[in-house]
């Protein structure tokens, strides 16, 4: 499962930045990744887990600004079509996951 978050916000005061900035760092510090501006990704190994980071960003979210949040499965995921130009580029595959006996 790949949690979403897509966010639009101010830039217009120091302050705006400022708060801009500090949720930025929040989602890379929660293991989010860049998909484009604004936009960023994060694999989530069950729903369970994904309601987990929804809650952490929650807490994070800044005063002003639209944040939203979205859940995707792998399959859903792996028909994204991502083009570079007009070219097809590939898709973010999901990370490795450890197998414990």
């Amino acid at each position: 499962m790949w949690l979403f978050a897509m966010f639009d916000l101010p830039v217009d005061s120091p302050a705006a930045r400022r708060q801009y900035t500090n949720f930025r760092k929040s989602l890379l510090k929660q293991g989010f990744t860049m998909l484009q501006y604004s936009v960023y990704s994060r694999y989530c190994n069950s729903e369970e887990r994904a309601t987990v980071f929804r809650e952490r960003l929650k807490k994070t979210l800044p005063p002003q600004g639209e944040v939203r949040l979205l859940a995707v499965t792998d399959h859903q995921f792996g028909k994204m079509q991502v083009f570079l130009g007009k070219k097809r580029a590939q898709t973010e595959k999901p990370p490795e996951q450890l197998l414990l006996f």
